[in-house]
């Protein structure tokens, strides 16, 4: 079963994996089987970004409320 993230077309997700493939971040395995199953994994690369989305992800959840408010502002200024 294909799982979905939000906001993300297959074609944008197939395409977004293969560049970070390309980088090295993740690797893909290849299952053969009726239908064929893939599987992405972090390397040792892009497990060394772990702590980084982390913190970005922790400033975003502290700060959401600040940026909400920005978006407001800037949308009622613009019209």
């Amino acid at each position: 079963m294909a799982r979905t993230v939000a906001g993300a077309s297959q074609k944008m997700l197939t395409q977004t994996l293969r560049k970070l493939e390309r980088d090295g971040l993740v690797s893909r395995s290849v299952t053969v089987g009726v239908p064929a199953r893939v599987d992405y994994q972090l390397t040792p690369l892009g497990e060394s970004l772990l702590p980084v989305q982390r913190a970005i992800k922790a400033w975003a959840e502290t700060h959401i409320d600040e940026v909400h408010a920005a978006r407001a502002r800037h949308d009622a200024s613009a019209g």
